[in-house]
C-alpha cells in the first residue's frame, strides 16, 4: 500500500554493491532490501531472503525492472556505466559511490544516513559506526610501521594490481605500505587495476607481495609464480574483503592493516585466523 505525506512507504532498496549491502544492513535497512548480487553476501543471516540479480557486472535488468526499487545503490569501480544509464529510464534514485581511501568510509555514512533518515534507527546506528571508525582511523595515523615496497596482486593470467589512487592501495599507504608500481589510475576504468609485466625493473625491489581472496582464489601454484615474480618478497595471502570492502568492514580492515604491518608474532596468528576464515 503507497504512503501518505504523513507515513511515507519505506524505500525499496536495490544494492548492487557487496560492501554497500552489508553498510546498509549495519544501518538497520535490510528490510527495505529488495535485491542484490550474488555478490552481496554479508550479513548472510538478513540477505537469505533477499532476490539476486545476477553480479556486479552482469546485472539481471529486467528482474530488477520487476523488483520495482526506488533506490539503487551502485560502484564506479564495481559496476558498469552501461548499467547506471539503463537504470535511469525506471529507477527513481540512483546513488553511486566511490569511496577512495578509508577517511572517505565517514562521508559515506552521512551520505546514507541523510537519504534514509526518515527511516527508524538509522541515525543511531549511524552515529556507532561513525564512532568506531573515527577511533580506528586515529589509531592508524598514531601508528608507525616499517615502510614496505608492496605488490598487491588481484589476478593473474595476466597478472594484475592496483593503483595508488584506489581504496587498497590507500588502507596500505595508512600503515607505511606503498604499492608498486607508482601508476595513479583516474577516477574510473581499467587503468585503476594496471597489469604487471613480468620482468619489470622494480619487481626485485619488491618487499612484500600480497595475494588478495578476492575477486581471484588464488592458490599454491600461485603463491610459488608469485615468489618467482618477485625473488627477494615476502609473499602471502591476505583477505581481500577487509582489504578493499568500505562500510563496517572498514573498522575491522584497519586493525587487520595494522596487524598485517605490525610483525608480531601475536598479530601474525590473528591474521592467518583471519585469512583462514574466508
Amino acid at each position: 500500500m503507497p504512503g501518505s505525506a504523513a507515513n511515507p512507504a519505506p524505500p525499496r532498496i536495490a544494492s548492487l554493491v557487496p560492501s554497500v549491502t552489508e553498510l546498509l544492513c549495519e544501518l538497520g535497512l535490510a528490510r527495505c532490501l529488495v535485491a542484490r548480487t550474488g555478490f552481496c553476501v554479508h550479513p548472510a543471516e538478513l540477505l537469505k531472503a533477499v532476490p539476486k540479480v545476477g553480479g556486479t557486472k552482469d546485472v539481471n535488468l529486467a528482474k530488477l525492472r520487476r523488483l520495482a526499487p526506488t533506490h539503487v545503490l551502485l560502484n564506479i569501480d564495481e559496476n558498469r556505466a552501461e548499467t547506471a544509464e539503463a537504470l535511469r529510464e525506471f529507477v527513481p534514485a540512483l546513488i553511486v559511490t566511490h569511496p577512495c581511501g578509508p577517511a572517505d568510509n565517514l562521508e559515506l555514512v552521512d551520505r546514507f544516513t541523510a537519504v534514509f533518515a526518515a527511516e527508524p534507527g538509522v541515525a543511531e546506528r549511524a552515529n556507532r559506526l561513525r564512532g568506531s571508525l573515527r577511533e580506528e582511523l586515529g589509531r592508524t595515523a598514531a601508528s608507525r610501521f616499517k615502510p614496505q615496497r608492496v605488490l598487491y596482486l588481484i589476478w593473474r593470467k595476466p597478472w594484475m594490481t592496483v593503483a595508488r589512487d584506489t581504496y587498497i592501495a590507500k588502507m596500505l599507504a595508512g600503515v607505511g605500505w606503498q604499492t608498486w608500481p607508482a601508476a595513479l589510475g583516474g577516477a574510473s576504468g581499467a587503468a585503476r587495476y594496471p597489469v604487471v609485466e613480468p620482468g619489470a625493473r622494480w619487481l626485485a625491489d619488491i618487499d612484500r607481495v600480497l595475494l588478495s581472496s578476492e575477486p581471484c582464489r588464488f592458490d599454491a601454484e600461485d603463491e610459488r609464480a608469485a615468489q618467482a615474480l618477485c625473488p627477494q618478497a615476502r609473499v602471502q595471502r591476505v583477505d581481500g574483503e577487509l582489504l578493499s570492502w568500505y562500510g563496517p568492514r572498514a573498522v575491522a580492515g584497519l586493525r587487520y592493516a595494522r596487524a598485517l604491518a605490525g610483525g608480531k608474532p601475536e598479530d601474525e596468528a590473528r591474521i592467518a585466523a583471519w585469512t583462514s576464515s574466508r
